[in-house]
C-alpha cells in the first residue's frame, strides 16, 4: 500500500444493540465477541495486514485507557489517540483525524473504518482498497459498497450510477423489509459499509463547503488541543458547540465527488445479536454458543455466558446472553429491538443499561462480589507493573487480602510487601496506594466498611495516569449511583 495511507479507526460507538455484553462503559469494539481478539484488536490487525500501521484512533474520554491497552497488546503503539470530550457522530471525528494527519503529511490519504467490523476475505478488501485509493487521488470521496447477500433491514444502501458504477447515484436510509427485498431484486444496490477513503485536505475542503459551522468548530477544537501523555485531548468548549452529524449526511449526500467501490465478500458490522449469530460457528442444529452451555432438543439459538452454566431445552431461534448482572432472552428475529429495551432501562435509571459489573481501570479492573448497608466486597485485578493512585477516603476503611501475586502497599508512612494468603488494613482517612511489582496479575479481595461506600469517595493525591486529583470519572459516578440505590 502507499506510504501516505493513514488508517483512521472510529471507536466512539456505544453498541447498545448488543446489550448486555456491550454497554457504554465497555462497548462492543472492546469485547471479545468473535474469536480470541476484541473487534478493535481485529481491526488493528487488519490494518497492519493491508500495509497500514501508524494511524489514528478517535475515541471518547471514558475509553482512553482501554484503547491504549489494546493498542499496546496489538503492538501498535505508534497510533495517535484523539479524545472527543463528547460524541458528535462520524463527520466531526473524521475532521479532527484529517487535521491530525495533515500535521504530519500534507498529502495524507485517510482509510476510515469503524472499529467493529468483520470480513471473511481480506484479500478482496485489499483489492478494493487499491481501487479506492486511485479514485481518492483524483479528488473523490470513496465509500465501500458491500454486495448484499440478503434483504437486510439493519443497513443503509447505496445505489450506484448505472452508466458509471463508481459514481454514487443515491444514499438510501435503512429500509423496511418490503423495500429491502425490492433493492435485492433490482441488483443495483449495495450495503453502505461506513468505510471511506479520501485525501485529508479534500475531506476538510468538502466539509467546509457543506457544513461550515462543523468545520470551524472542529478546527478550533483541534487548534486548542492539549497533549496528555499518549493522548491528544480536543478542546472541550468548541467541540461541544460542534453540530452532530454523520459523514453521510454532512458530506456524502451533498458532495459532487462521492464515489463507490464494490466489495464482494462476507461482511458484518455486528450490529445485532442476529448478526453475531450469523458470523459465529454453529453446531449441527445451527446453535452458536460461548461459555458453559448445554442444549437439549434446541436449534437456531445464540447462547452466551461468562461463568454461569446456561441450559436450554426445546428452544428455537432464541438469543440468551448472561453477563453476570443482567440476562437477555429474546427472539432472534427481534434482536434489532434491543436498543429500544436499553433506552427503556435508561429512562428507569437502571445502571445496568450503561455500566458493567466489571469496571476497567488503566491499572486493571474490579468487580463487586457482595454488598450491604455498611460493607462492600470487591475482587480487584492489578496488571504487572501497574499502580493505583495515591489516595484516601473520608467515609470508609479497607481490608485487602491477596489471593494471587504480590502487592506493594503504601499506608501513610509505612511501605510493605503483602504476599499470597496475607492481608493488610487501611484505616479510614489514611493515605494509601497499591502496586503490582511482580510478573503476574495481582488478584485480591477488598472488603470496604463505612458509612458511605461510593466510588466518588476517592480523593486522588497523585496518579501516574493523569487522572485529576479528586476527580471521579463517568464509570465511578455510575458505580456510586448503583451503590446508593442498592445500599
Amino acid at each position: 500500500m502507499m506510504k501516505n495511507l493513514v488508517p483512521v479507526i472510529l471507536s466512539g460507538g456505544a453498541g447498545t444493540r448488543l446489550w448486555p455484553q456491550s454497554r457504554e462503559s465497555m462497548p462492543k469494539q472492546f469485547v471479545k465477541l468473535h474469536g480470541e481478539r476484541t473487534l478493535f484488536e481485529t481491526t488493528l490487525a487488519r490494518m497492519a495486514s493491508l500495509g497500514a500501521r501508524a494511524g489514528i484512533v478517535v475515541s471518547n474520554e471514558e475509553h482512553r485507557f482501554v484503547v491504549a491497552e489494546q493498542l499496546r497488546v496489538s503492538e501498535m503503539d505508534d497510533y495517535a489517540i484523539l479524545l472527543e470530550p463528547c460524541s458528535r457522530n462520524t463527520a466531526p471525528a473524521i475532521a479532527v483525524a484529517a487535521m491530525q494527519a495533515l500535521e504530519h503529511d500534507p498529502s495524507a490519504v485517510l482509510f476510515i473504518a469503524p472499529a467493529d467490523h468483520l470480513f471473511d476475505d481480506e484479500t478482496a478488501l485489499g483489492a478494493s482498497l487499491g481501487e479506492a485509493i486511485e479514485l481518492a487521488e483524483r479528488g473523490k470521496i470513496v465509500t465501500f459498497g458491500i454486495r448484499p447477500s440478503k434483504a437486510h433491514t439493519g443497513y443503509g444502501y447505496i445505489r450506484a450510477d448505472a452508466s458509471d458504477p463508481s459514481r454514487v447515484a443515491e444514499f438510501v436510509e435503512k429500509p423496511d423489509q418490503e423495500n429491502a427485498e425490492l433493492f435485492i431484486q433490482d441488483g443495483g444496490y449495495l450495503w453502505n459499509s461506513g468505510m471511506f477513503v479520501v485525501k485529508a485536505d479534500v475531506y476538510l475542503s468538502e466539509l467546509k463547503a457543506h457544513a461550515v459551522k462543523m468545520h470551524d468548530a472542529c478546527r478550533q477544537a483541534w487548534e486548542e488541543r492539549a497533549r496528555d501523555g499518549s493522548f491528544v485531548r480536543l478542546a472541550t468548549e468548541p467541540f461541544f458547540r460542534c453540530p452532530a452529524d454523520s459523514v453521510d449526511f454532512a458530506v456524502m449526500e451533498r458532495t459532487a465527488g462521492a464515489a463507490v467501490v464494490e466489495l464482494d465478500c462476507e461482511w458484518s458490522d455486528l450490529g445485532s445479536w442476529e448478526s453475531v449469530w450469523e458470523a459465529s460457528e454453529k453446531d449441527a442444529s445451527d446453535n452458536a454458543v460461548a461459555g458453559p452451555v448445554e442444549l437439549l432438543e434446541s436449534c437456531g439459538n445464540y447462547v452466551r455466558t461468562e461463568d454461569k452454566l446456561v441450559t436450554l431445552i426445546g428452544c428455537e431461534n432464541l438469543v440468551v446472553v448472561d453477563s453476570g448482572d443482567a440476562l437477555l432472552v429474546a427472539d432472534r428475529a427481534q434482536s434489532q429491538n434491543v436498543k429500544e429495551l436499553v433506552n427503556r432501562l435508561k429512562r428507569q435509571r437502571r445502571t445496568e443499561a450503561t455500566t458493567h459489573a466489571r469496571v476497567y481501570r488503566p491499572w486493571g479492573n474490579y468487580e463487586g462480589v457482595d454488598k450491604g448497608e455498611r460493607y462492600q466486597v470487591k475482587r480487584i485485578v492489578v496488571q504487572p507493573g501497574e499502580v493505583l493512585s495515591l489516595q484516601k477516603h473520608h467515609h470508609r476503611a479497607e481490608h485487602w487480602i491477596v489471593v494471587r501475586g504480590v502487592a506493594l502497599v503504601t499506608c501513610d508512612d509505612e511501605r510493605r510487601q503483602v504476599n499470597e494468603n496475607e492481608s493488610t488494613y487501611i484505616p479510614l482517612g489514611s493515605v494509601h496506594r497499591m502496586e503490582n511489582p511482580g510478573k503476574i496479575p495481582l488478584e485480591l479481595i477488598e472488603v470496604q466498611s463505612g458509612s458511605y461506600l461510593g466510588e466518588d469517595d476517592i480523593i486522588r493525591i497523585e496518579d501516574k495516569y493523569g487522572r485529576r486529583p479528586g476527580d471521579a470519572d463517568a464509570a465511578e459516578r455510575a458505580a456510586s449511583a448503583q451503590l446508593r440505590v442498592v445500599g
